[in-house]
């Protein structure tokens, strides 16, 4: 999800900013694509997308930063800020409108946790404990010298605390 998107059509006008969201698109699909991930829907300028394992998502959101940086750094629009959220967990899925969807409280915590992504970072990702201790994510985290903070979200509608690690894309 890009976070002030409202504002950017607000800044730039309706045409310049679709024109950037459209490429925001291929940005993520390409490295949705790439990871053996597949895109489940659009809501807005966000995607929900699902992988066969955490690592795949996890470098998925890596490469969506790096093709963001090399977006703001050709745009003259100001830098656009990508809300990265991933979980994993059993979810309902559901044939509708002739295509698959998901339901359940991890398609809900994946949400969240994106919602609460993005704050002064450009460059994060959120992560749950349940993605980052999955078998080599830490060591691709590594790989791609990113630093990395724990911290503990109360997210709405969710029973309890959720940890997160907040990984920051190396400059």
């Amino acid at each position: 999800d890009l976070k002030s998107s409202t504002q950017l059509y607000q800044q730039i006008g309706d045409l310049n900013a679709f024109a950037l969201v459209r490429e925001h698109y291929g940005v993520l699909n390409t490295a949705i694509l790439n990871q053996h991930g597949a895109i489940v829907k659009t809501i807005g300028d966000a995607i929900m997308a699902t992988f066969n394992e955490p690592v795949e998502a996890v470098c998925a959101g890596l490469d969506m930063l790096r093709g963001l940086r090399q977006m703001n750094q050709a745009s003259h629009h100001g830098d656009l800020i990508l809300k990265i959220g991933i979980h994993r967990g059993a979810a309902i899925s559901v044939t509708l409108n002739e295509r698959i969807d998901y339901f359940g409280q991890t398609v809900n915590i994946a949400a969240r946790v994106q919602s609460s992504a993005g704050g002064n970072e450009i460059y994060e990702i959120y992560l749950t404990e349940a993605i980052y201790r999955s078998p080599g994510v830490l060591e691709l985290l590594k790989k791609y010298d990113c630093s990395i903070e724990s911290a503990v979200l109360q997210l709405k509608g969710v029973e309890g605390q959720v940890k997160i690690y907040k990984v920051i894309g190396s400059n």
